[in-house]
Formats: structure tokens, C-alpha cells, sequence
């Protein structure tokens, strides 16, 4: 089975499809770096900060440093990074880059499936900063400092609601997308397994009709090897035919598995082999009857060989399970659909009378696979029939072929 490809998406698709599956350390670091240089031009433009010194340089690294681990650990980075955060403006130090770290934190959080735990972080910022804003910043650094302006919280805020918003879109867009790459896997599951089913419907039908009229014709060839040597004569080239044509078809089929995107070397077998069956269970000692009624019509490719496989399994299955010593095939050809009829006299000479073998298994599975079904029993003359409808399309034309 080949391995399912998928077309490279969009840069933007292959970046959403990554996060949070790279290495950490790479996007902390850049953080980082980012949040230092940042913060340190955000101190000489915020001349009411406290200035930026080692304390405030460590707390911009703490941030960072905890992403490193946030895919491993989400929650706990998320409401760690929340804090150090907290610490860092109740500290007095100048607003800049320090709520980036907040933002890839939470980020990660909701694309692994913590959405409460990013919104708990959030909130707890929120509160936080609303607490120092608005009445811890009297015993708070920078001295002489007032209460937070109203427009200040507003942004802060909308840049809250900004990055979990995102967040949820990148988290519903990758769970999206790995339903579509789980129904594309298991459609192309279910296309292989029909085909496996196919190939194993074909080799049985090969096989068991070939392998029938072999058994029989040897058979023969041995009861009358001593008394009628001619007679035993024909029965083996009867059993050399057989063989060589089973041997066709089994090629066939396997040629199909070697290269899949190949043409058949032969065309598939169809109605119009029918005489040669009937000549094959002759040879078989199966005297077979045929007629048609209505218009015949071309089918398709599939169709034909469907018909011909599932004439091909009646007729097997009065060789090997029938006593009758002929049979007779009907066509009958409907407006919108071909019905196949085969009948014997029976008696049986073994097996299920009520047709549960794997070869009626198969005629009905190719027959349900056109629209179509097979009714199989016993006559209430005596016998056995099998009865095979195939829907016609209005356009069936030669050129389908």
C-alpha cells in the first residue's frame, strides 16, 4: 500500500500546522532577546518608570526561560509566566515587551487544549494589574505614582482578547485539518481494502470454476485411461485448456498489483465469452442451455465482467454442489436492467443448500457493488436457481467499452 501523500498547503497553513511541535528553546530565545532590547528603549521613553536594573533584567528573563518547557507543561507555565509578569509591573518597571512572554504562553496553552487555564492566566493579569493600577500602586514603586488611566486598560484588554482570539483560530483550524487528514486516511483505507477485495473476488472466480472442470475432466481421464484411452486423451487437453486459460487470468489480475497504473494487457472477460463457458461445462459433462430475451445491449467494462464472473460462479457451483447434469442460463434484458437466472435440477451432492458458500458471498458482493442483487435457493420443483439483477444506465452505448 502506498503511503498517503498530502500537497504542501500554504506557508501560513505549514506555520499553524507546526506550532507548538518545534523545539521550544529556538522561539524563548527569540523572545528573549526581543523582550531586553524592547524594554530597555521602553525605559528611555517611560521617564516615570523605575529604571531597568538587574532585578528587572532577571524578571525579563524568567519569562522566557519558562517557555522553554511550555509544550511539556502549559498550565503551569502559563500561570507562571502570569506571575512573573505581575511581578514585573508591580515592581515599577517600564511597560514594553514583557507581555509577549504572557502571549506565546497562553498561546500554547489553548492550542494544546488549555483553553481555561490561558483564560485563567489572562484573568489573572487582568485582576492583577486593575489591583496595582488602581489602589496597591500608593505603597508601590515609582513613588509619587498616580492610578492607571482607563484608556490604558482598555488596551490592555484588547490585546488580551487579541491573542486568545487568535489562539482559538489556530487551535480550531488544526483540529479542522486533522479530521480532514484522518477522513482522507480512511477513505484511501477503505479504497485499498475494496480493491483487495476485488483481487480476492476475481481469484476465486478464477479459480474455482478452472479448478472444477480440472477436477472433473481428471476425473474422467482416470476411469477411463485403461478402457478408453481417447476418451482420456480429450479429457486431459480439456484439463490443459482450462489450466492454461486459469493461468491467463490469475496473470491477469496479478499484473494489476505489479503496476497499478498500467492498462490490462487483455481486455477483462465479458458476456461475450459466454459460448466458451458453456463449452468449458460441456467439457465438464454440464450440458448448459442458453437464451435471452429482449434487446441485448453493450455494457460497461464493469458490468460485463460482473455479469460473466457471476455466470461463471452458478455455473461452478453446479459443477461441484449438483447432481444435474444440465443446466440453463436466461438473459433477460429489462429497460433499466439485466437479469441473469441460472437454474438446475439438482439433486445436491454436498454443501450448504441454501448458498452461504464464499462463492455466492462474492456474487452478491459484486452484484451490490453495481446496485444490484442476488437471490439464491432452491426451486420448489426441486433444484437449485440463482437469480442476479443488474441496473442498466438509460446511455449504456457501445462507446462505455
Amino acid at each position: 500500500m502506498e503511503e498517503l501523500r498530502e500537497r504542501p498547503g500554504p506557508p501560513w497553513r505549514r506555520w499553524v500546522e507546526r506550532t507548538g511541535r518545534g523545539p521550544a528553546w529556538r522561539s524563548a530565545l527569540l523572545v528573549a532577546v526581543f523582550t531586553q532590547i524592547g524594554s530597555g528603549w521602553a525605559g528611555h521613553a517611560q521617564s516615570g518608570r523605575v529604571p531597568l536594573d538587574g532585578v528587572g533584567r532577571l524578571l525579563l528573563l524568567l519569562g522566557p526561560a519558562l517557555l522553554v518547557v511550555r509544550h511539556r507543561y502549559p498550565v503551569a507555565v502559563a500561570y507562571g509566566v502570569s506571575l512573573v509578569t505581575l511581578v514585573y509591573v508591580g515592581a515599577g518597571y517600564p511597560y514594553g515587551p514583557v507581555f509577549l512572554s504572557l502571549a506565546v504562553a497562553c498561546f500554547a496553552a489553548v492550542v494544546a487544549g488549555h483553553r481555561r487555564a490561558a483564560w485563567g492566566a489572562v484573568g489573572l493579569l487582568w485582576a492583577g494589574h486593575l489591583l496595582i493600577g488602581h489602589w496597591l500602586y500608593r505603597w508601590l514603586p515609582p513613588a509619587g505614582d498616580g492610578p492607571t488611566p482607563w484608556a490604558q486598560e482598555v488596551g490592555v484588554t484588547a490585546w488580551v482578547l487579541a491573542v486568545l482570539t487568535v489562539a482559538e483560530l489556530v487551535r480550531v483550524r488544526r483540529e479542522q485539518w486533522a479530521r480532514e487528514r484522518a477522513e482522507r486516511a480512511a477513505a484511501e483505507r477503505r479504497r485499498v481494502d475494496g480493491e483487495r477485495l476485488r483481487i480476492a473476488r476475481e481469484l476465486h472466480d478464477v479459480l474455482a470454476h478452472s479448478i472444477s472442470v480440472i477436477n472433473v475432466q481428471a476425473g474422467v481421464g482416470l476411469a477411463l485411461l485403461d478402457s478408453d484411452p481417447e476418451q482420456a486423451r480429450t479429457a486431459l487437453a480439456t484439463i490443459k485448456a482450462a489450466s492454461k486459460e486459469a493461468l491467463g487470468e490469475v496473470r491477469q489480475v496479478l499484473d494489476t498489483l505489479r503496476s497499478p497504473g498500467e492498462a490490462p494487457r487483455s481486455p477483462a472477460p465479458g458476456l461475450d465469452r459466454l459460448p466458451e463457458l458453456v463449452e468449458q461445462a460441456a467439457a465438464a459433462g454440464l450440458t448448459v442451455d442458453v437464451a435471452a430475451e429482449g434487446e441485448a445491449r453493450a455494457l460497461a467494462p464493469g458490468m460485463d465482467l460482473a455479469a460473466f464472473r457471476i455466470l461463471q460462479e452458478a455455473l461452478t457451483n453446479v459443477m461441484r454442489h449438483s447432481g444435474a447434469r444440465t443446466a440453463r442460463i436466461r438473459l433477460v434484458w429489462q429497460p433499466n436492467a439485466l437479469e441473469l437466472r441460472v437454474d438446475d435440477d439438482g439433486p445436491a451432492t454436498g454443501g450448504s443448500s441454501v448458498g452461504s458458500g464464499n462463492g455466492l458471498i462474492g456474487m452478491r458482493e459484486r452484484a451490490a457493488a453495481l446496485g444490484g442483487a442476488v437471490e439464491a435457493g432452491p426451486r420448489p420443483d426441486g433444484g437449485f436457481r440463482v437469480v442476479a439483477g443488474l441496473p442498466l444506465k438509460a446511455d449504456t452505448s457501445r462507446e462505455d467499452l
